[in-house]
């Protein structure tokens, strides 16, 4: 209603990129650490300004590395720890009972409340997150996650915060120019050297 409006974008593409990269002010890389599909949204995102609220993860570390930890909402377990946790057995179940947010938010999945012209798609859902061997461990970080947007909250309410840390995520993606990237291929990779 008046709170959030989610949209969904079929066919996602670069004309439709070209819209919605400049518009943002947030940028959610939420995978979970060691996960991460390779891609370049998440640069993208940053060198238009958008702060972002991410796992360290990928790409995303070196995001941090160069806009410092203090410009950016981090969140969630590091490749180690999701490691010692799938070794020592992950219990989707006990993070809902030890989380009583997370727990109103599985019963409101469970109930209906997001579905109720099909009520049978909750289950999917539900059966997905508690189910035995859920390899992403997304109900691991929820508390984390949380935490994290209220931090995003509290500083998106003040602009004159917000802004210049925009700004300087804008300033600080030089070392992701596509120019860097080609002569580091040529360089490494292909072993050529410059025409020019």
């Amino acid at each position: 209603r008046d709170r959030l409006k989610v949209v969904f974008l079929p066919n996602y593409n670069v004309s439709l990129a070209e819209a919605i990269i400049p518009a943002a002010d947030l940028s959610e890389q939420i995978s979970t650490a060691g996960m991460e599909a390779s891609g370049t949204g998440n640069m993208k995102l940053s060198l238009n300004g958008a702060l972002t609220i991410r796992t360290l993860d990928g790409a995303n570390i070196e995001i941090k590395d160069a806009v410092g930890e203090e410009n950016i909402f981090i969140f969630g377990m590091t490749t180690d720890e999701v490691v010692k946790l799938r070794a020592r057995g992950y219990s989707a179940s006990a993070f809902v009972e030890q989380n009583p947010e997370l727990k109103r938010a599985i019963e409101a999945i469970d109930s209906g409340l997001f579905t109720p012209e099909n009520i049978a798609d909750r289950g999917v859902v539900v059966d997905r997150l508690l189910g035995d061997g859920e390899h992403f461990l997304v109900l691991a970080d929820f508390d984390s996650y949380a935490q994290a947007q209220d931090r995003v909250d509290a500083l998106f309410r003040n602009q004159d915060e917000w802004s210049p840390k925009a700004v300087l995520n804008a300033l600080s993606m030089g070392t992701f120019s596509s120019d860097r990237s080609i002569r580091e291929y040529a360089d490494k990779i292909w072993g050529i050297n410059p025409v020019i």
